[in-house]
């Protein structure tokens, strides 16, 4: 009877021990099956766009974030929230599901810049935390409902510039207490200006629109050249408005500066150091109080092309060189300074001042590589086709190669990517943000530059002499794909769904032709070179770097290569 009873409580004690187990099971099972929610909200997003295969890494086998590393494409981390999304360049379509973000108690920065969203301005009143919403280069259009951002009192910077939106500029627009930075030009807004009451309003763009009336005069010390273009019965702007762009955009750092620093700004009024003879002389204030056109901004500062003294330069502002000395900072300038090769824009001048330093270029009349590859291209605009492609590696592989010899450091390009290929006026590719690395902030480069994106880097923490090859292997695969490689300049990407592995997989399945870019002409009788070329770019991207090639030969194998029969394509 007892040992029965022994059997008894034994028997379910160990039938409760396999319940547990099996709910422990079940709900591990269930976690791991449905994920966070944040990551259910981030796939209910998804599942909204069209062309979304630039975000396939967006799955549950992982969370979106840990802490501020990003495991999913486009996903802005902060202690280990969603901060934001930056999903631009991807040719991304469909509904934007505001619904889906909504619960998300971070989110705060929402960029979809060029892409091909179209339709009326979806509600971002949803989003009422927003504090940056940038939405340039799509084709939002129709009217914006006039208290469309009323309760955002948090958004600091709008974009909507190059879209097709029509009818008067939201009154509540004015009202934001923290907007700063407000993009509307390209579109086909009328009407008067609304009377922006912004003190801290940086930039306002209305320009290319149909708007006529006075400027308020709350916005007349921007520069006027955000107001040009509007229809008749525009106010002249007084000649003490005259543009001052860089100067403000200056005087704004400035003013964000710790007050520690407010000594050394006092006495260290700086000025212009100039590397290259045959450029026209000019001071920091001509520069400053030049005629400026915002060009960009990217991970290391904003663009400007400014006109002086009848040139066009391109300034680029960096804020991410603070922690190099004074000294060793003008040896380095003046060591890419002595570096001349018809592949690199030679940099002109620099700036120095402890806080933010400004590099000097002349103007690159056509733009940059990623802006072909991955624009809107039309009938007047078509793409690069294969001739023109293959001028562009050849001429990147020549300018690498020097690179090599001249500079001893491990990666002496260091950031190689699309935005960083300008092309001039016959498309002879220009290198540049080149050799910048040793003077770059480390924190800053680890999560930005190239270099760090390196499989050596992810596997061992160390870069190696072949890191920049790498990085040229990717930008042959982005070029011969017209696939941008949106991964590897999102923190923490996800190495198993990147640019080389998808072309390596087509090549194994025999679908080699499916991955050259459709909008590459002049194809007919190039396919054994683009073979070629592409079989180059897979082993510059092997992810043992011993077995990738050298810069050596690199430059043979891609000097080898030929347009196709006719050779002359080169003179065209």
């Amino acid at each position: 009877m007892v040992m029965a009873a022994h059997v008894a409580v034994l028997a379910r004690a160990t039938t409760s021990s396999l319940v547990l187990l099996i709910l422990a099971f079940v709900l591990s099972t269930v976690v791991t099956s449905f994920g966070s929610p944040d990551s259910d909200a981030l796939l209910k997003f998804k599942e909204q766009l069209v062309n979304n295969e630039g975000i396939s890494n967006w799955n549950l086998s992982v969370n979106p974030c840990e802490r501020e590393r990003s495991n999913w494409v486009g996903v802005l981390c902060f202690n280990g929230g969603i901060w934001g999304l930056q999903l631009e360049h991807m040719g991304l379509a469909g509904n934007i599901d505001l619904d889906a973000l909504a619960p998300l108690p971070s989110f705060r920065t929402l960029s979809l810049m060029d892409n091909n969203f179209d339709g009326p301005l979806p509600d971002f009143k949803k989003l009422g935390k927003l504090k940056a919403l940038y939405l340039s280069n799509n084709r939002f259009s129709g009217d914006i409902p006039d208290k469309a951002f009323e309760g955002m009192g948090s958004l600091k910077r709008l974009f909507l510039a190059n879209n097709v939106l029509t009818g008067e500029i939201p009154s509540s627009l004015a009202t934001l207490p923290k907007l700063t930075e407000l993009k509307l030009d390209g579109n086909q807004f009328e009407g008067h200006i609304p009377n922006f009451q912004q003190k801290g309003m940086k930039t306002a763009n209305v320009a290319n629109n149909e708007l006529e009336g006075p400027i308020p005069e709350s916005l007349s010390r921007l520069t006027p050249n955000s107001f040009a273009e509007r229809r008749a019965q525009r106010r002249a702007p007084s000649p003490e408005n005259s543009n001052r762009m860089m100067s403000s955009y200056c005087r704004d750092a400035q003013r964000e500066m710790p007050e520690t620093n407010s000594r050394s700004r006092k006495t260290d009024p700086g000025k212009l150091s100039f590397l290259k003879d045959d450029i026209e002389k000019f001071d920091l204030q001509d520069l400053l109080t030049a005629s400026a056109e915002v060009l960009g901004s990217g991970t290391f500062g904003s663009s400007y092309k400014a006109a002086v003294g009848g040139q066009p330069v391109v300034v680029k502002r960096y804020r991410h060189m603070n922690n190099v000395e004074r000294e060793e900072f003008h040896e380095h300038m003046r060591r890419i300074g002595r570096l001349k090769h018809q592949n690199l824009l030679p940099l002109a001048a620099y700036y120095y001042r402890r806080d933010e330093k400004l590099l000097v270029t002349e103007f690159a009349e056509n733009g940059s590589l990623a802006s072909h590859l991955h624009g809107n291209h039309s009938l007047e605009e078509e793409g690069l086709d294969w001739h023109i492609r293959l001028k562009i590696v050849k001429g990147v592989a020549r300018g690498l190669a020097f690179l090599y010899n001249q500079l001893p450091i491990i990666a002496p390009h260091g950031h190689l990517k699309s935005s960083n290929v300008l092309l001039d006026e016959s498309f002879e590719p220009l290198l540049t943000d080149y050799a910048l690395r040793p003077v770059i902030n480390p924190e800053h480069a680890h999560m930005f530059m190239m270099a760090y994106k390196s499989p050596e880097y992810a596997q061992l923490g160390r870069s190696s002499n072949k890191t920049d090859i790498w990085c040229f292997g990717i930008l042959i695969l982005e070029i011969l794909t017209g696939k941008f490689p949106e991964n590897y300049l999102t923190p923490g990407y996800n190495s198993d769904a990147d640019l080389a592995t998808w072309v390596n997989n087509m090549v194994k399945e025999k679908r080699t032709g499916e991955v050259f870019d459709k909008e590459m002409l002049g194809t007919k009788n190039s396919k054994g070179e683009m073979i070629k070329l592409l079989k180059i770019g897979l082993s510059c991207c092997e992810e043992e770097f011993e077995r990738r090639l050298d810069i050596k030969e690199v430059i043979d194998k891609v000097e080898e290569l030929k347009g196709d029969d006719d050779e002359d394509y080169l003179r065209k």
